[in-house]
């Protein structure tokens, strides 16, 4: 199929353009928002130090009700601290004791430096006891992965998944350019795209990720920094170069956020294993689809004519150029942010059109053959 960069609709030269001026406005203006590098001693109002007797205070001394999730290295509860506010309890359980607080110093490291809209909010942390516990914010809605499948909620509009989309692409470009050193997720999926009360999404889970101490957007696949020797990640969203040769960068996490996209897009679990052989891996069955011309057969049946042609366009070519097989041929998570928020609005635009034909009518949209070749999107 080539270089999947081939297949960026001609808008995108204009946004590459000024995605290096906005990232650099962006990172200025970010800059106020980095914080002391840990461990030096931290204001009272970026976290608090919890004993563990108030800890099982808050959640009623681990109760099984108050479990709300299983995060990657341990279990997350529902909280009430002493001061009336609702917060998500993070209880490690590390297979050693050196592992788990290596993870559970890395993320309160990152999230003491790290204070973004889209980012989840550390509140504080417990280690008391041999016992490592995180503190955040509750995000009341829970998981983008529960509202897509599987968990019985009522299937999320396109508008409010393209939002979400935004919120996340934007909490990514943050780490890679707008904190003082580059970091590097490493965690990327569904799972760790959390949703407030309000439905705005905030990334989550930063027991993997990795400070970068220098900015290395500029840096190939062919000269990948080794800034560590194990490969970790979720099978189906890890970066199959990074799986393959071990050298991770800010293009590991493009690929990863661009698997969430497809599966935003398809609601559909990213492995399936109860599906046909060439169906199980979302990515190679999208290729597939792609190639054949059927990608709009496979979108969630949901959202049938109720994407605008030319946003669906939009949406499917940047998260297929994120999930390029080569590093180097991937867009920066800028220009990713730029491409869906172009796709937004197109799908304003065309609902607004059609509300102004019928304002009475629901937006459905006309069902197109959907398929990507190079004479479609010639640059």
């Amino acid at each position: 199929m080539g270089n999947p960069s081939h297949f960026l609709p001609s808008c995108f030269k204009v946004f590459t353009k000024t995605a290096g001026n906005r990232k650099s406005e962006i990172s200025k203006g970010n800059e106020k928002h980095a914080r002391i590098q840990y461990p030096v001693a931290l204001p009272e109002e970026i976290y608090r130090q919890f004993s563990l007797t108030e800890i099982k205070a808050a959640t009623n001394n681990f109760h099984p009700k108050s479990l709300i999730a299983e995060a990657y290295s341990g279990n997350v509860f529902k909280g009430i601290v002493n001061d009336g506010n609702l917060v998500a309890v993070k209880r490690l359980n590390p297979d050693s004791l050196r592992a788990g607080f290596n993870e559970f110093q890395t993320e309160v490291k990152l999230l003491c430096q790290l204070r973004h809209q889209h980012l989840v909010s550390l509140i504080g942390f417990c280690n008391d006891k041999d016992e490592l516990i995180l503190v955040y914010e509750l995000m009341k809605n829970g998981t983008l992965c529960h509202h897509l499948y599987g968990s019985g909620y009522d299937p999320l509009p396109w508008k409010q998944r393209l939002e979400i989309c935004i919120a996340a692409a934007r909490g990514l470009h943050y780490l890679h350019t707008g904190a003082k050193h580059a970091v590097i997720h490493r965690h990327v999926t569904s799972n760790s795209i959390l949703l407030d009360d309000k439905w705005v999404g905030k990334l989550s889970d930063f027991e993997l990720s990795k400070m970068r101490p220098q900015p290395s957007y500029h840096i190939t696949s062919k000269a990948l920094e080794r800034i560590d020797s194990r490969v970790m990640g979720t099978y189906g969203y890890a970066d199959p170069e990074y799986i393959r040769d071990g050298g991770v960068s800010e293009k590991c996490d493009v690929y990863s956020f661009g698997v969430v996209l497809f599966e935003v897009l398809c609601a559909r679990k990213v492995v399936d294993r109860t599906l046909n052989q060439s169906e199980i891996h979302l990515p190679d069955w999208v290729r597939q689809c792609i190639g054949k011309g059927t990608m709009y057969d496979i979108i969630d049946p949901h959202l049938k004519r109720k994407i605008a042609p030319e946003c669906l366009k939009i949406f499917v070519d940047i998260a297929y150029c994120c999930i390029s097989e080569k590093g180097d041929t991937r867009p920066e998570m800028g220009e990713v942010e730029l491409m869906l928020e172009l796709a937004l609005e197109m799908q304003e635009k065309a609902d607004s059109q059609m509300r102004d034909v019928d304002p009475h009518s629901e937006c459905m949209h006309r069902e197109v053959p959907f398929a990507i070749s190079v004479s479609d999107h010639s640059l």
